[in-house]
């Protein structure tokens, strides 16, 4: 049944920074030892780039890997002997392999990818889509049948308006059912045109109801992360303002900012932020929703980076001490006002999903002001990473020969209290999962979570929503999920004067 089935949680921020970095063009001794030893296949690979994708992934985690120091295969001593580097290279000639040989045990998050263009549009939001967002679970115990439900579809999206919105099921794909097997390749395959089969709970049970919905997924679609925002009017006249939000977007700050002068002009009360399905985004739009929030914490310590001691060193010498932190602001990077609340008190929905930005904007509130969170255990994403390129040049010239890039876990992010240690999750104040077959309408009365909240603020029982009865139990794991889930941080540094 699915109320049986145990949760697996396999979620993953990118912290994004421009960063010129050399590897491959800086071995032509290297190179030289190689030619001479190479035979007909070694040739081959080498033609393709696969060796000099390797000394990149070496290069690359040895100057900027969080864990650098304490990987023995990634010590400085290395590059020592030139002769012994290019055949440790020669040896490790598949970059992805390499790649993994050298994380750390306790790194679940750090990955490499062979187009950095596509790594670079899944960083920006910018990703190939038909607009349902949906989870995944297995169909009953200890079976491998699977079956789909709907949390959100995007607006302006080719699924919006068709027959299928939140809380609907799918069992199938173009006639064909949903296992363990097949849903990767059905759902997340190059077919950009698919039908999905929907499906009805009934007494525990996945049934077909006959309802097909024809999709097609839009290449390079932006969704806009503003989900929903809107104000309540609660007892004796409380305003609250609700807004979900579903990415953390730089080029969103202006839409943010507006909402939150209609709030300040409602005088609202009290405020509740939706993280429940937010994976994160950038720190910058994290740092200026949070002064919206508050405002009387200009200038004052929103969080501070955690590097390596290479970096940290290079950092604090090239730019100064005060690159590391991230404070309260009370203008946008355009130059506008920002509108505040001046809250001493905020409440955030959360959800298994929930990592990243999202987790650094409630660690980061906690050392200032009360945060209330409902919801689900968080991720426990404290530890960010970096989009590395192999960079030729000083100008940022990305090596020709490949499109390889890594995302490597890089640091971490502490508050103002120096805590960063949250892997485990951030716990909610008061606990409550979604439940599968009773979500409700987003920004609507009724649904679970924001009528749990407003519950919450106005004290009454009234609103009490109907007890779940199958929990939410994630077993399958979108393989989308890892490269959405991130912190963007604008920071650009030279690799050439790190050597």
């Amino acid at each position: 049944m699915l109320s049986e089935i145990k949760k697996t949680r396999f979620n993953i921020l990118t912290i994004l920074i421009a960063i010129v970095i050399s590897c491959s063009k800086d071995i032509t001794t290297e190179d030289n030892e190689l030619n001479q030893n190479l035979d007909t296949d070694d040739l081959e690979v080498n033609l393709e780039g696969d060796l000099q994708v390797s000394d990149f992934v070496w290069k690359g985690l040895n100057e900027f890997y969080y864990w650098q120091e304490e990987v023995s295969e990634l010590a400085d001593e290395k590059l020592n002997d030139e002769k012994e580097y290019a055949e440790y290279i020669k040896n490790n000639s598949n970059p992805k392999i390499f790649f993994e040989s050298l994380k750390h045990p306790d790194d679940r998050f750090s990955w490499i990818q062979d187009d950095y263009v596509e790594l670079e549009n899944t960083l920006q939001g910018v990703f190939a889509t038909n607009g349902v967002e949906f989870g995944l679970l297995y169909a009953c115990e200890n079976c491998n049948e699977v079956v789909g439900f709907v949390k959100y579809i995007l607006e302006g999206s080719n699924a919006d308006g068709k027959n299928i919105k939140r809380g609907d099921f799918f069992n199938g794909v173009n006639g064909t059912i949903l296992n363990d097997s097949n849903y990767i390749s059905l759902l997340f395959g190059d077919d950009l045109s698919y039908t999905l089969n929907m499906a009805l709970i009934e007494n525990g049970r996945v049934i077909s109801n006959g309802v097909n919905v024809e999709l097609t997924k839009e290449e390079n679609f932006k969704s806009n992360p503003i989900q929903v925002n809107k104000t309540f009017d609660i007892a004796d006249g409380r305003q609250v303002g609700y807004l979900m939000y579903n990415q953390f977007v730089a080029d969103k700050s202006d839409d943010l900012n507006n909402i939150f002068g209609l709030f300040n002009n409602k005088n609202i009360n009290d405020l509740i932020i939706d993280l429940r399905y937010n994976g994160g985004g950038s720190v910058k739009n994290c740092v200026e929703l949070a002064s919206m929030i508050t405002g009387q914490f200009r200038s004052e310590v929103f969080a501070e980076e955690q590097w390596n001691k290479k970096l940290v060193s290079y950092l604090e010498k090239r730019f100064g001490s005060e690159s590391l932190i991230n404070r309260f602001v009370d203008t946008l990077s355009n130059g506008s006002q920002i509108n505040s609340l001046n809250l001493d008190r905020v409440y955030m929905i959360t959800s298994s999903e929930s990592a990243s930005a999202s987790e650094l904007l409630i660690n980061g509130l906690s050392s200032y002001i009360e945060v209330i969170q409902i919801g689900e255990r968080t991720v426990g994403k404290n530890v960010g990473s970096i989009t590395v390129y192999d960079y030729v040049d000083n100008e940022q010239t990305k090596n020709p020969d490949h499109t390889y890039a890594m995302q490597p876990i890089v640091l971490k992010m502490a508050n103002s209290d120096g805590y960063a240690d949250y892997s485990n999750g951030l716990e909610p104040t008061r606990l409550i999962e979604e439940d599968i077959t009773n979500l409700g309408v987003l920004g609507i009365l009724g649904e679970p979570l924001l009528t749990s909240t407003l519950n919450l603020i106005s004290g009454t029982k009234k609103l009490t929503p109907l007890k779940p009865k199958i929990n939410k139990e994630f077993l399958i794991i979108d393989p989308l999920m890892i490269s959405r889930q991130k912190m963007i941080i604008e920071k650009n540094f030279n690799y050439f004067e790190l050597k």
